[in-house]
Order: C-alpha cells, then sequence, then structure tokens
C-alpha cells in the first residue's frame, strides 16, 4: 500500500460500507457557452468543456490564454459573465458556494497568500477540513490528524509538519497546498501550476507522487494548469489547449496534444515528443 493508498483508506473503508456512492461517468464540470468578460474585452470565451468522472485533464496554453480564470470558473470563485457552470451537478447562481467550495480541492497562488505564514504546517492541512485559513477554536480528532499527516507523508513532506508555513520555500509550499486540497475528500482536484517553481529533481518528484495518486480508483477527477507539457504527469487522460481565451482543441490527451495545435497555440513551429506517458516540446 503506497501512502496515498493509505491517506484514502477510510473512503475506500466507507465506500466499500455502501456510505458512499458515485454513478459511473457522472460529469464533474458542464461548461455551456461560458464567456467572462473584463470592460468590454471578452477574456475567456465562447466555449463549451465538460470534464467526467474518473477523467485526468490538462489546461494547457501560453500567457494570458485564459488558464487562470478558467480555473477560477471551475473552482466557483467567479462567474461567468454569460452561459451555464454546472459543478458537481450545482448550477452556479442557484447554490451556496460556501458549501459547494468544501467539495472542490484547490491550490493556487493567491490561495498561499491567503494562509497565515505563523501557521504550523500540520494545522494549514488540518484547517482544510473545515474550509478555514487558519487554525482557531475548531477541534480535531486522531482521524484528521493522522489522514493530514498521511497526506504530508504522501507528498514527501511529513518532516515538516511542526515547521511554520512561512518558513517554507514555494516549492514546500506547494506540496503542503496540495496535502491541504485533498484534506476534505473532494470530489474535484484543481491544481493551479502544480509544479512551477520547482528545480528538475523536485518536479519530477512531485509529478511522479501526483501520477500515483490520480492512478489511485479513489481519486478524484483532477484538472492540471499548466504553461509547460514537461509538467504534465503521466496518466493525464485529456487535455484543453486554449490560446487568447478560447479553446483550439479539446479531447484525449494524444490528439490535442502535437505539434499542429502546439503551433498554432504558441504561434511558432513546434515540435512534439511523446515518451512514457510524458510530453516534450521543441522549436523548429
Amino acid at each position: 500500500m503506497n501512502d496515498f493508498q493509505s491517506a484514502l483508506g477510510q473512503i475506500s473503508h466507507n465506500r466499500a460500507l455502501g456510505e458512499v456512492s458515485f454513478t459511473p461517468m457522472r460529469p464533474i464540470l458542464e461548461l455551456s457557452n461560458i464567456s467572462v468578460q473584463r470592460g468590454d474585452r471578452i477574456i475567456l470565451g465562447p466555449m463549451d468543456w465538460q470534464v467526467l468522472e474518473g477523467q485526468r485533464w490538462v489546461i494547457l496554453g501560453p500567457n494570458g490564454a485564459g488558464k487562470t480564470t478558467l480555473l477560477q470558473v471551475c473552482s466557483s470563485l467567479i462567474h461567468p459573465t454569460s452561459g451555464e457552470v454546472k459543478i458537481l451537478g450545482q448550477t452556479l447562481g442557484k447554490t451556496d458556494v460556501f458549501e459547494l467550495r468544501t467539495r472542490i480541492g484547490l491550490t493556487s497562488s493567491k490561495l498561499v497568500e491567503q494562509l497565515p505564514g505563523d501557521e504550523l504546517v500540520i494545522d494549514v492541512v488540518l484547517t482544510a477540513a473545515y474550509a478555514m485559513l487558519g487554525r482557531w477554536q475548531e477541534k480535531y480528532d486522531l482521524w484528521d490528524e493522522s489522514r493530514a499527516m498521511a497526506l504530508l507523508t504522501a507528498l514527501g513532506v511529513r518532516e515538516l509538519g511542526g515547521r511554520e508555513f512561512g518558513s517554507l520555500s514555494d516549492g514546500e509550499k506547494k506540496r503542503v497546498q496540495i496535502a491541504r486540497s485533498l484534506m476534505a475528500d473532494p470530489e474535484l482536484l484543481l491544481l493551479d501550476e502544480p509544479a512551477s517553481s520547482l528545480d528538475l529533481g523536485g518536479r519530477e518528484d512531485l509529478l511522479k507522487r501526483i501520477e500515483t495518486f490520480a492512478s489511485d480508483s479513489l481519486a478524484p477527477a483532477t484538472v492540471i494548469v499548466t504553461h509547460h507539457i514537461e509538467e504534465i504527469p503521466s496518466g493525464t487522460t485529456h487535455a484543453l489547449l486554449l490560446k487568447e481565451g478560447r479553446a483550439i482543441a479539446q479531447g484525449v490527451i494524444e490528439s490535442v496534444i502535437n505539434d499542429v495545435n502546439l503551433s498554432t497555440a504558441y504561434g511558432l513551429p513546434i515540435t512534439v515528443q511523446s515518451q512514457g506517458g510524458r510530453f516534450f516540446a521543441r522549436a523548429n
């Protein structure tokens, strides 16, 4: 049993008892003709997109393509200017987003800025169980503490549990934030550039851990945002390629990540190679 299986073990037990059940391949995200407008400029859309249970998506594209804006829509942090968004079966604008957000695991640079720098790392992870950004008077049981430590172990940062969050490196903060995003057993996991700012060794180690987690049958549907195809973990099933707020390709990853689509998205001739489920690119 790997560390992620240990961290997810309680979910497995509950599902075996029939306490948790899911319809196979149910829609997790459904975006219908959505657009996001700022002033007189449309920065995202119009576009349609659907993520089903069990799928592992990557959102790829150059700076300014709309990747972060799309992730904010998917996490219910912003509403589209037009169109309809359904997250976990709930329609934005017709549901309590604060309840909905407890079912979504999210990592982002903006969230890191909101986490108290003097909070212990173990508490940064624990407080996600209550969707809080800092520990106050809430109580945690031994199961919560055990799960938080198992998640830190799975991300390779168990030894940081007693450190202050603000004392960590950017790479360490990313791992802790991913552990935090998994604490509440999310049904949807959104990771915004999880491997950015990491050196080669740190990147490869983290991607391997994400790959191990995603391969577990109990793992939630996952959407990763990145600028670089080298940061797409093996096991990713689908890709959405954005340029100037529009989707120029989406679907099974092998049909999206290719020379023609990447060259169109980045505006120069690009050659794509794949090996062992990973992708690599170079400009011609």
